[in-house]
């Protein structure tokens, strides 16, 4: 896609659109940092993780804590995808979104996975949270 494209594309999928200007400088070079907001707006136009958008920090290494890290992100990359085809349903897409925004995104999916082991459990969380009352569950 051109850049101008990704322009256009972005503000009818998105609603939201930074200038053909910025972008450029962004992929020249000109301008090696962006904003968290535009860098947030180009991972969900090009359904990816926001960290993909940026280089890897000094001192990166390439260890088993990176390939987590690696699972995480694709992890955060379908999220976001999923989020986007669901946005017809802004209640689960909202949700998909803050289980990818979460700096721990496995270990909430790994939670959602044992909570629905428990019988019983999904429909009194459910109902607590829908009630407002966040009390402890006894």
């Amino acid at each position: 896609m051109t850049q101008a494209e990704v322009v256009r594309e972005m503000k009818r999928e998105l609603r939201k659109t930074i200038s053909q200007s910025y972008l450029s400088q962004i992929e020249s070079g000109a301008r090696p940092h962006m904003t968290h907001g535009t860098r947030e707006l180009l991972a969900r136009f090009f359904k990816v993780h926001p960290g993909f958008l940026v280089d890897d920090a000094e001192g990166f290494q390439t260890n088993l804590g990176s390939e987590l890290r690696i699972e995480d992100a694709k992890m955060d990359s379908w999220l976001y995808a999923a989020a986007e085809n669901f946005r017809g349903d802004p209640e689960l897409s909202r949700a998909l979104l803050a289980i990818a925004d979460d700096p721990q995104t496995r270990k909430s999916v790994l939670l959602l996975g044992e909570i629905l082991k428990v019988p019983g459990l999904v429909d009194h969380l459910y109902d607590v949270l829908r009630s407002g009352s966040h009390e402890a569950v006894a």
